[in-house]
């Protein structure tokens, strides 16, 4: 799988390395490249609701979100020689994920030999400051 996703990082073709996860496509997953590196977009679908009282997107998927974002910045931009395995992800659920495009971007806090410490954070609308979620995962690079 690696040399898949070297030979798609080589071509630019950030959708197939999206699409290599199954339920990235599923749930509405795109990555996207702007001037600030990697961006994760999670596109709005109705299926994707988890509370239909206040038109909020499930919890679950704000998670996937943020994981598939964490798993792909690790991937994309860096030079990982295996696929990195997720040992654990803590997310914090800031506020209701409303019932919109929803945008996630990774930061490495620390990437050794066998563990990277990634930080995420989510967030709707154009202020990038107002949280939805964030979370920090650790990989497993061995």
């Amino acid at each position: 799988m690696l040399k898949t996703v070297a030979d798609l990082r080589a071509r630019g073709d950030l959708a197939a390395i999206s699409d290599l996860v199954p339920y990235a496509r599923t749930i509405g997953i795109e990555l996207l490249r702007d001037e600030r590196g990697l961006l994760t977009a999670l596109r709005f679908r109705e299926h994707n609701i988890g509370n239909f009282v206040v038109r909020a997107i499930h919890g679950g998927v704000v998670g996937a979100l943020l994981e598939h974002a964490a798993m792909m910045h690790l991937l994309v931009e860096t030079d990982v020689q295996v696929v990195p395995r997720i040992i654990n992800v803590s997310i914090d659920y800031l506020r209701p994920c409303r019932a919109e495009d929803t945008f996630a971007r990774g930061s490495i806090i620390r990437q050794g030999r066998t563990v990277a410490n990634v930080r995420i954070t989510a967030w709707q609308g154009a202020d990038s400051g107002r949280l939805v979620a964030a979370a920090h995962a650790h990989f497993l690079l061995t």
